[in-house]
């Protein structure tokens, strides 16, 4: 069934929302991907404040070429074609659309756009094998505030030999 030019337009812009507000985009074959594990991908990524989207190539290519992001003609890619848009966060998305294609044969990752440029699977798979945000916040975090706690406990060890460096004293002069 042929979709109408009022339809297309409909699509074109939220292809062009999504592009706007994206830190990632991944672009995935979902050939033969029953519908029950595709709605499954879609509420994991929902809760992650990331989309799934399908659309006809050429929209896309129209899509990303009025963003700037023509990077990659969509045309060559090989089946059908889902845009997982990341917008909170570049890892999450990427973790689970691997995580899906490990799980699933007929769901493969066909490369992405990350910071304007067209990146291939190995780096979506590089980026999915990373630690959460949060791990790695906290991770930072320690580490500038390790110097600062190694500083104080520096400070706090000064009197504690002044201490018990007068209690020997104390305890030589009272022999």
């Amino acid at each position: 069934m042929a979709i109408t030019r009022e339809r297309k337009g409909k699509i074109l812009e939220k292809l062009k929302e999504n592009i706007e507000k994206q830190k990632i985009i991944i672009f995935a074959d979902f050939t033969g991907l029953k519908n029950k594990e595709f709605f499954a991908l879609r509420k994991k990524l929902k809760d992650v404040g990331s989309e799934a989207r399908v659309a006809k190539k050429t929209l896309i290519n129209l899509a990303l070429r009025e963003k700037k992001l023509n990077v990659i003609d969509v045309r060559k890619l090989v089946g059908e074609i889902v845009l997982i848009f990341g917008f909170i966060d570049e890892i999450s998305p990427a973790k689970i659309v691997y995580e899906f294609s490990t799980e699933n044969k007929n769901f493969k990752i066909l490369g992405g756009i990350l910071e304007k440029n067209f990146v291939d699977p190995e780096k979506i798979e590089e980026l999915a094998k990373l630690p959460p945000r949060e791990e790695i916040l906290s991770k930072l975090v320690l580490s500038i505030s390790a110097p600062v706690s190694s500083f104080v406990s520096i400070l706090r060890a000064i009197p504690q030999n002044l201490i018990f460096v007068l209690s020997q004293i104390q305890s030589k002069v009272q022999k």
